[in-house]
Parts: C-alpha cells; sequence; structure tokens
C-alpha cells in the first residue's frame, strides 16, 4: 500500500501490522502457557483480536507459530538485562534478570517436546537462544565483577544451563522450589574460592 499515490508505503498500516503480530505472538505464548503447543488456533486469534487469515498469512505451519514466540520471548528476556542495568545496581539488576530467565524457562516446559521434536523449523533455535541470552548475562555479570559483588569466575554459559536445569524440574510451581534454589545459585556468586 502507498501514501496518497506517492510510492513511499503507508507507516500506519505497517505499524498496524506489527502490533497485529505483536498480538498474535503475545497470545499464542499465553495459550501456549496454559493449554500447550496443540491448542486450537481459534483461541489463539480470538486472544489476539485478530483473524485466523492473519495468523495463516504470517504463520503457515504451527511449528513457524511455535519457533516465532519463542524468538519473540527471548528478544523480550534478553532485552531486559540493560534496561535492568540501567535501572538498578548490578547485584541487584542480575538477580532480577536470573528471576526473569527462571520464568522463561519455567513457562516453557509446554515448548519443550515441540522444540525437541525433530521440526527443522526449530533448528536455529538453541543457537538463537544462546547468541541472545550469553551476550545479555554476560553483561550483567561483568558489571557485578566490576563492582566487587560476585566471584570472577562465574560463566554466563555455565549459569544460563543450571537455571535452565532448576526451572525444567518437576516440582510443582506452587512450592517456590525453582525460586529458591535460584536464589541459593545467586547466593553462591557471591563467594569466592
Amino acid at each position: 500500500m502507498t501514501e496518497s499515490g506517492t510510492g513511499a508505503p503507508d507507516k500506519r498500516v505497517r505499524a498496524d501490522a506489527q502490533r497485529s503480530m505483536d498480538a498474535l505472538l503475545t497470545a499464542a505464548a499465553e495459550v501456549f502457557a496454559s493449554s500447550g503447543v496443540d491448542a486450537p488456533v481459534r483461541e489463539i486469534t480470538a486472544k489476539a483480536g485478530v483473524g485466523t487469515g492473519t495468523l495463516y498469512r504470517h504463520y503457515p505451519e504451527r511449528a513457524d507459530l511455535v519457533a516465532a514466540v519463542f524468538r519473540h520471548e527471548v528478544d523480550a528476556c534478553a532485552d531486559a538485562a540493560p534496561v535492568l542495568a540501567e535501572r538498578h545496581e548490578p547485584m541487584e539488576a542480575l538477580t532480577r534478570w536470573l528471576d526473569r530467565l527462571q520464568g522463561f524457562f519455567a513457562t516453557k516446559r509446554g515448548l519443550a517436546a515441540a522444540l525437541h521434536s525433530g521440526d527443522a523449523a526449530y533448528d536455529s533455535l538453541p543457537a538463537y537462544f544462546q547468541a541472545r541470552f550469553v551476550p545479555a548475562l554476560g553483561s550483567l555479570l561483568e558489571a557485578a565483577v566490576e563492582a566487587g559483588e560476585i566471584r570472577t569466575d562465574a560463566r554466563p554459559e555455565e549459569l544460563l544451563t543450571a537455571v535452565a536445569q532448576l526451572s525444567m524440574t518437576k516440582h510443582p510451581a506452587e512450592d517456590g522450589y525453582t525460586e529458591r534454589m535460584t536464589r541459593l545459585l545467586v547466593n553462591g556468586l557471591r563467594y569466592t574460592d
């Protein structure tokens, strides 16, 4: 679409399309978390306030939608790191981001089977996860080290793996197990050998 015949793209349409995409990805994430990745498409589109045509135009296969939701959620979590670093002291920013990361992992339990299904649509996701989360966590760790608040040998890859493993345990979410274990992990960063 163009603005009054000038050949220039209509930015309002692109902004509307982006809002629809964002609403669709947010709704799909919520529906997947509560009903699983096999939830009816109608449930997702109704929650997003878009038609099924919009969904299928952007995501012709369910795997495309699942991968897009995963990337969208990874981006939101990774993008929170610099915001937290700007608003809080280094240790507080690190702790808050690890809490968010733990929440990310906890809500992605339903996606685990799909992501490990062998579908080619998911092949690039582990590298995407690493490419976004390692630098985000690395910058927070570096700031906390520079502030003298944590040990110097903490590696972002190891900490990501530890939080992921804690979050994927079978303990009921309401018992607070993962949150307590993540706190112990964070507190352990304060001690040197």
